[in-house]
């Protein structure tokens, strides 16, 4: 390997953030006379114009092979500082950015000596690596216009049409019976005030409009794998054992079994479909048919196994409700004690009156923070308090007479949504603040459910409101799919979905190719649910629409003459990019991430990661060695 014998050092003030904390001069009269080093320069904002500029003017002037930057994170301009030696004409890879502000002055902003000798240590590892740098190339993937999309809720809605309206074909994945998800159940929505399923209306109207839209509904995936431009999943779509029938035909279904999209508060026949719903298909609950014939059914249908391939895949599989624990605010052992959900059907269900188990309704308690902010799910779910304020407001506007008393830990009504709160004390409903420690206990008493709590709003006096109804603002939780282990998506602590970066690549996983829409990524409302699908498609069409992916080019690299083809890498690698032809280990470009673990484990050092070769990290170990 032959060593680059012009490399340029550039060390960063960054205003101050550096400089302040770190003798930048220092650093550079430090490694100015090094071996191979044929300038070094500090500036105050090298990511500046003028400091580009003078990158690429000494990358010309000076005829440098290697550029040394040091300043702050490579994650914020790694990508400014790459493009600046590749217009003057050096390769893009040639380049090492080395931060000093994160990993320096800001976390030893008491030492300036300490701060300023760590620095310096950076500069040459970065300088010895350099020195030995290889002329990398991204790896180009071709990609189809085609995508998954999997889950038929709003957010898989939302990706689906803005993906076929930028021209490419979608598969759009949906286990239950009918597009939609947990929308439809709402009674009203903020900030629109159009029912859950107006809006789904709207979105299944768009989607018609698509040839390009194929939809694959009672669906289960049985398979997925690939990468980024060659993702295959198989999916079993599940037969509905019934063509499209009038409402006459399903009445006369003699079987009636409780209705789970109303939470059992009403009934359904065996064969069913829903209002608004799309395919406008019924299906039959094999569960519960007694194959009495009536509705004409054919249950010779067998299910499909279909081979679908994409260049990416959308995941916005959704959440899922908590369910309280028995005896939880009463939950399941005093008649009353509801979820919102369960309340958003009963509003959408009545008329005239409000009305639950045959009881008119006209004192309501509504308790916050169900199954949020706790020891088992410590996160906030965000939503519910506007939601809650919002359902409150719905049923006041709905049925005359009603009174509502919000019992609450916290109230966030972040955004816009202020007004929602404010609007809730107009309409005189009255705020009761509990202690977290000390929660709110329901009881029952005749003919009305009691719930004691200790207001701090009154300097903890112990209040008791009688009510007719309490309903119990629950969290979200996510919702688990197989195939979040088939494609290897990383989880948050909290259980959702995992993103790269929450600012940086918000709506990337890990896995390359794989993204996320929705509430499957952490809880949101549905206005932060089809936003983030519509960021999901935007950042999917950035290679759809140009037509090939370009990936780091950090990946493992083979010596074939080393390897003996153990196998132990194989099976240490976590994405499987690794497998054995012709006694050889062979390496998937496009699934390998680059994380060296093959390396550690294999016995005749037959596997270097590029951009990391161990010439490279002996170097940088030795050019330390001796401070």
């Amino acid at each position: 390997m032959t060593e680059r014998t012009k490399i340029g050092v550039y060390v960063c003030h960054c205003g101050g953030n550096i400089s302040d904390y770190v003798d930048v001069e220092k650093v550079v009269d430090s490694v100015k006379d090094l071996p191979n080093v044929a300038v070094a320069r500090h500036f105050v904002f090298m990511c500046s114009e003028a400091g580009q500029q003078l990158i690429k003017d000494d990358i010309k002037n000076l005829g440098l092979d290697g550029v040394v930057v040091a300043s702050c994170s490579p994650h914020l301009h790694e990508k400014t500082f790459r493009d600046a030696a590749k217009a003057a004409g050096l390769n893009p890879y040639l380049l090492e950015h080395v931060c000093i502000r994160e990993h320096s002055s800001w976390v030893h902003s008491d030492n300036r000596e300490g701060a300023t000798r760590k620095a310096t240590w950076i500069v040459k590892t970065a300088i010895a690596k350099i020195s030995l740098a290889r002329e990398l190339q991204p790896i180009r993937l071709d990609v189809e216009r085609e995508a998954i999309v999997i889950g038929g809720g709003i957010a898989g809605l939302r990706c689906a049409i803005d993906l076929a309206r930028a021209g490419s074909t979608v598969h759009l994945i949906e286990s239950s019976p009918f597009l939609g998800g947990r929308v439809p159940q709402i009674y009203k929505l903020y900030p629109s005030g159009k029912s859950g399923c107006e809006i789904v209306e709207e979105l299944i109207d768009e989607i018609k409009r698509y040839p390009n839209i194929k939809i694959y509904t009672n669906a289960e995936i049985l398979s997925a794998g690939g990468a980024i431009g060659d993702f295959k999943v198989t999916v079993k779509v599940n037969p509905r054992y019934v063509g499209k029938v009038s409402d006459d035909v399903i009445a006369k279904c003699p079987v009636e079994v409780p209705d789970e999209f109303n939470y059992g508060l009403t009934k359904r026949k065996a064969i069913y479909k829903r209002e608004h719903s799309y395919p406008d298909i019924p299906v039959i609950d094999m569960d519960a048919c007694t194959k009495c014939g009536e509705c004409n059914p054919d249950f010779d249908q067998q299910p499909q196994t279909i081979e679908l391939k994409g260049s990416l895949i959308v995941l916005a599989t959704g959440f899922k409700p908590y369910e309280p624990e028995e005896g939880e605010f009463g939950y399941k052992v005093h008649d009353g004690v509801i979820t919102l959900p369960v309340f958003e059907r009963l509003l959408a269900l009545s008329d005239g009156k409000l009305e639950y188990n045959g009881k008119e309704v006209r004192d309501i308690a509504f308790i916050y923070c169900v199954g949020s902010r706790n020891e088992e799910h410590e996160y906030c779910s965000r939503y519910c308090c506007v939601a809650t304020l919002n359902a409150s407001l719905g049923a006041l506007e709905k049925f005359d007479g009603l009174r509502a008393y919000h019992i609450y830990r916290d109230i966030r009504a972040y955004g816009k949504y202020e007004t929602y709160y404010e609007e809730a004390g107009k309409k005189k409903m009255l705020f009761i603040k509990y202690d977290p420690e000390e929660p709110p206990v329901v009881e029952k008493s005749g003919n009305k459910l009691i719930v004691r709590v200790k207001d701090l709003l009154t300097a903890g006096e112990e209040l008791e409101v009688p009510v007719d109804l309490v309903v119990l603002s629950v969290g979200m939780l996510p919702e688990m799919s197989e195939v979040f282990t088939m494609l290897r998506v990383p989880f948050s602590r909290d259980g959702f979905l995992q993103e790269v970066h929450p600012k940086l690549r918000p709506v990337e996983t890990a896995i390359g190719g794989v993204l996320l829409a929705g509430a499957c990524q952490g809880p949101k409302d549905t206005v932060e649910a089809t936003a983030s699908a519509s960021a999901a498609v935007a950042k999917a069409d950035t290679y759809l629409v140009k037509g090939y992916a370009e990936l780091e080019p950090f990946i493992a690299e083979i010596d074939p003459e080393k390897c003996d083809g153990c196998e132990e890498c194989v099976g240490e690698c976590p994405t499987s990019a690794i497998s054995i032809k012709d006694g050889k280990a062979v390496v998937n470009e496009a699934l390998c991430k680059g994380c060296g673990a093959c390396g550690g484990v294999c016995p005749t050092k037959a596997i270097n990661l590029r951009g990391y070769y161990y010439d490279q990290l002996e170097k940088m170990i030795d050019s330390v060695g001796g401070d």
